[in-house]
């Protein structure tokens, strides 16, 4: 199956870690990244889509980021 994950996170180091820790766990980065103003919180989000094939059947009680 393949399994699809959005990652987002405030325009720090954080959201580089993130995107860093699922590339090391197999996921693959799917698209351009995103960049936007958060108005409601006064800061800039950035966001990168992810997929990764697993095997099995995909439910909705999944954990994606433990696969």
């Amino acid at each position: 199956m393949k399994l699809y994950r959005f990652l987002s996170e405030d325009d720090t180091s954080a959201f580089c870690h993130k995107v860093s820790e699922a590339l090391s766990k197999g996921w693959e980065l799917y698209g351009d990244p995103t960049y936007a103003f958060d108005a409601a919180n006064g800061v800039m989000r950035c966001g990168q889509a992810v997929v990764k094939e697993a095997p099995g059947d995909y439910h909705p009680e999944m954990k994606l980021g433990a696969q």
